[in-house]
């Protein structure tokens, strides 16, 4: 019975332990006192638990340090986890507040002054989400939408239109917030057109006080403020051309000639005043070799430029000089001989034979669609047999001397675009050096020289411009005849009409700044190249013409095609296509620049001395054409064109207000991507429009929503478009829609974006193509709606757009169906 309580005592006491102490304390067994009773007797049991517990014991010491050890990892382990949790949460809230800032639009602000003009526009600018009513019925801007200038008219029933007689109470009170707005500076913020904006922007360069930089650059800038001298060219008068005309061996009209030889004074007129008074000359390729990558030049010989208004008889098919022209012409005739010192009594014989040989001389020529069609340009020859075909002229000499210092021989080919004019022209010349009855008078040195008169009027006074002026308006040309930049590269890249007339009298440019603009890029637009590509941001115009080329590539995969074929045969050409930036390669220093121009000597207030210096210099530029297999960057060129396997960028698209580095990117892609996809989808539509059904059909659709918004379809004004105008519709359509989707793939790869004003970045994008959408180009006449209404098009899908553009006048956008 003794052993019964110690039995029960080793069941009971291990589990009535508190859980903290085991492992702590001994248990109580080891204070028992040992007994001498021999293994044998019942208390076996109680032996064999404590041997248990006993070994549980032994093995819990001999585990306890390896436990520590471990438990030092486990919290080097529980610390990383620890980090890496907390990093995980950093992300995870800078992720969400990034993708939230997408969302609603919140972004850093942009402050560059760039931006700041940006943001002064947009405040006075209608904005399309807010005033979706004025939205939907501007034109251009609020300021050419009136009773008195509707603008380009957009059709009947129009709502707000001018010419809705029941809406025009609507009108004039929209027209009297129109007031407001321009009385706050409207206009003057009205963002230009390319043309505009480029001619501004090579003006501030031109007029601004940097450093004195290199001595090209001063003289460039000092030729441009000469020009801007009208005052001292009007103290001159004509004594710098009458002193020309006495280097020349003076003329008939003065009663002083030497009588130079014909071939000799031509000679000179070409290589000294790049003046041609009988052919013009110009360099370029012939585009049957084009195909075939071919990269030479050739000298192209073509009718001249005209002085005297002729028409075009379709039926005798023949160049005719009207009556009711000729009286205008010769009464200028008159004015320009006073103006030069020529006695009273005297000068009607002049005036008489100047008429006489121009008429002749006029009606051989022909105009550009009638050669076109009689196979007449590009006619490849060798200069021997020009010669043999119109001997009148030293071909020979006469383009030696206009190309030298480089080697012509009569085995050299030229191209002619006239061929029949030429032969013509030779004959006329040598019966008028062959009467004898008017060798005093020298009618054809006396016409060579009014022709010079001609070149060279952009640098005389106000009374030669007011002759032209005068002359222009009797022709029924109020606004002045134009005057049309003779870019070589253009001759080069498209046979134009060669009857226009290429320079003219200062009169004819509306700003004068414009005009010497242009003057001083014709003969340093090295320099003016050089000076526009430090400024422009290569990198950003790299990036944005790159995304708007892939985004481009990916639309073309969206079309519906009428086989996988047609596909094929586009992507084919696409994919072979090299876009990059158009950037002058010439010159690499400022040292080189300096040495080009080292000769050229421009004073400050002589602009005619300075005029004369810029024709040797045009007329070297086109030399240089001749020799160079690389194409120069052309300063003046606002849209892309295809090179070879290249898609070039000319650098003056990418300068402000138009594209600035700073601006945000939705500001950038809104304007120059939705510019620059359009000028894309032009160069290749044809492929596109003769292999893909979509143009027709999107055409249509975004026609469609132009008639629901603007309630035309209800009302009988439904009208068809012709094959141009859907074409026009779809290319701009899908140009925004290009430009936003490469805007929004910037985005994810750079989530990042600065703001203007608050919006949002999709309505940032929008706004901004909304302040270009009337950027001229020569598609607008067939365009038969507003750019600015595809932005109701493309929000008719509702998460494109931040908020609902919808007018409450019109039927509600949730009607459309997205195209």
């Amino acid at each position: 019975m003794s052993e019964t309580p110690v039995e029960h005592e080793l069941s009971v006491q291990p589990s009535s332990q508190p859980e903290s102490g085991r492992g702590l304390q001994p248990p109580p067994l080891f204070q028992l006192p040992l007994t001498t009773q021999e293994p044998s007797v019942p208390r076996q049991p109680a032996q064999f638990q404590l041997d248990v517990q006993l070994s549980n014991l032994e093995h819990q010491h001999q585990a306890k340090p390896v436990w520590i050890n471990h438990r030092r990892l486990l919290f080097l382990l529980f610390g990383f986890s620890l980090c890496c949790a907390i990093l995980g949460l950093v992300y995870y809230m800078h992720y969400n507040r990034q993708h939230s800032n997408i969302q609603t639009g919140k972004a850093t602000p942009c402050l560059s002054s760039a931006c700041q003009w940006a943001s002064a526009h947009l405040s006075i600018s209608p904005d399309p989400f807010t005033q979706p009513c004025d939205y939907f019925l501007s034109t251009c801007g609020s300021d050419i939408l009136s009773p008195d200038n509707v603008g380009r008219q957009m059709g009947p029933g129009i709502p707000g239109h001018p010419q809705n007689h029941k809406e025009k109470a609507v009108w004039t009170e929209r027209r009297g917030q129109s007031k407001e707005r321009e009385d706050r500076g409207l206009r003057k913020e009205k963002i230009p057109d390319r043309k505009t904006a480029l001619l501004q922007y090579l003006r501030e360069i031109l007029e601004s006080n940097d450093r004195p930089g290199s001595t090209a650059v001063q003289k460039a800038k000092r030729f441009y403020h000469s020009c801007l001298d009208t005052k001292s060219m009007d103290t001159a008068g004509a004594e710098p051309f009458l002193a020309l005309i006495h280097k020349l061996g003076g003329w008939a009209v003065s009663g002083q000639w030497n009588r130079t030889d014909f071939n000799s004074t031509l000679s000179l007129l070409m290589r000294d005043y790049a003046t041609f008074p009988f052919f013009n000359l110009y360099v370029g390729k012939d585009p049957n070799e084009i195909a075939r990558g071919t990269t030479k030049r050739y000298i192209q010989i073509d009718q001249p430029d005209l002085l005297i208004p002729i028409e075009w008889n379709s039926k005798t098919l023949k160049s005719e000089a009207k009556t009711q022209t000729l009286r205008p012409f010769l009464a200028s005739c008159e004015s320009y001989l006073a103006l030069l010192g020529a006695p009273p009594g005297s000068s009607m014989i002049h005036v008489g034979t100047f008429t006489s040989l121009s008429s002749e001389l006029a009606a051989a020529a022909a105009p550009l669609h009638y050669r076109q069609s009689k196979g007449q340009l590009y006619q490849r020859m060798t200069i021997r047999e020009l010669q043999n075909r119109a001997p009148a002229i030293d071909w020979l000499g006469c383009l030696q001397a206009a190309f030298h210092p480089l080697p012509l021989v009569e085995d050299d080919l030229v191209l002619l675009h006239n061929s029949p004019y030429i032969v013509r022209m030779s004959l006329i010349i040598g019966k008028w050096l062959n009467r004898h009855e008017l060798s005093n008078s020298g009618p054809v040195h006396t016409y060579m020289v009014l022709y010079l008169l001609h070149t060279l009027m952009p640098a005389l006074g106000s009374r030669f411009s007011e002759t032209a002026k005068n002359l222009s308006v009797a022709l029924g040309n109020n606004e002045g005849v134009s005057r049309h930049r003779q870019s070589l590269l253009y001759f080069e890249m498209t046979p134009v009409s060669w009857c226009v007339k290429s320079r003219g009298p200062l009169h004819q440019v509306a700003d004068r700044w414009k005009h010497c603009v242009l003057e001083t890029e014709r003969g340093f637009d090295l320099v003016l190249s050089h000076l526009v590509s430090k400024r422009t941001a290569h990198s950003e115009a790299e990036e944005i013409i790159q995304n708007i080329f892939s985004s481009f590539k990916s639309k073309l995969h969206e079309l519906k095609w009428t086989d996988q074929k047609s596909l094929r045969f586009v992507m084919k050409k696409v994919q072979s296509l090299i876009p990059r930036l158009w950037t002058t390669k010439e010159i690499s220093s400022e040292a080189e620049l300096d040495l080009l121009f080292s000769k050229v000597t421009v004073g400050t207030n002589s602009f005619f001395s300075n005029y004369v210096q810029l024709l040797s210099l045009w007329q070297k530029r086109r030399i240089k054409l001749l020799t160079e297999k690389a194409e120069a960057a052309d300063i003046l060129s606002l849209t892309p064109f295809l090179l070879g396997d290249e898609l070039l960028f000319p650098m003056g698209m990418f300068i402000p207000p138009l594209f600035h580095p700073t601006y945000p990117r939705a500001m950038n892609y809104g304007v120059m991507g939705f510019l620059i996809a359009k000028d894309i989808l032009h160069l290749v539509l044809p492929d596109i429009y003769s292999q893909s059904e979509m143009v027709q059909a999107v055409g249509e659709c975004v026609w469609a929503h132009y008639l629901t918004v603007t309630d035309k379809a209800g009302r009988g004004g439904a009208l068809c478009l012709s094959a141009a105008q859907q074409q026009e519709v779809w290319v701009q359509y899908s140009a925004l829609q290009i430009a936003l989707q490469a805007y929004h793939q910037s985005l994810k790869n750079h989530p990042s974006d600065t703001s203007i004003s608050g919006l949002s970045h999709t309505r940032l994008f929008l706004t901004s193509f909304s302040q270009v959408h009337c950027v001229s180009d020569p598609y607008s006449e067939v365009m038969p709606l507003e750019p600015s209404f595809l932005i109701t098009a493309i929000c008719a899908k509702s998460d494109l757009c931040p908020t609902s553009l919808q007018c409450p006048n019109t039927t509600q956008l949730h009607s459309l169906q997205t195209c």
